[in-house]
Order: structure tokens, then sequence, then C-alpha cells
């Protein structure tokens, strides 16, 4: 069930992602360039994810964006 995000949910968001970042660059070869080229990586490695798993990553997409657009944790 869909919650409003409060201002503590938000900071908590953003730690899980901090942490799932961080979890991720420490299992392979460190922080590329930048936090930002990381993500890259993340995002592509969840595109190959989703070809073997036969999941939609354009749909889940746009239900985050809906979710983020609409402050929904």
């Amino acid at each position: 069930m869909d919650m409003e995000m409060t201002p503590g949910g938000r900071d908590a968001a953003v730690r899980r992602a901090n942490a799932a970042l961080q979890t991720y660059t420490l299992s392979g070869d460190g922080w590329r360039r930048s936090p930002g080229e990381t993500l890259q990586q993340v995002l592509a490695d969840l595109l190959f994810w989703c070809d073997d798993t036969q999941r939609d990553f354009d749909a889940a997409l746009e239900r985050a964006r809906s979710r983020h657009a609409g402050g929904l944790m």
C-alpha cells in the first residue's frame, strides 16, 4: 500500500539508495569516475537483469517516476 512520503521518509529513501549504491560499488571494482557513473552502471545492469528475467524495465521506471512525482514511498 502506497503512503505519502514524509520528510523523514524521503530521507530514509535517500539513505537506502545511497547504501545500495555503496554496496554495489564495493562488490565490484569500486566507484568508477563518479557516483553518477556508478548509477549508470547499476541501471545498465538492471536492464540486463530485466531482459534475462522477462521484466519490463520501462514499465517499472514509469511506475517509479509516478511514485516520485506523487511523493509516495
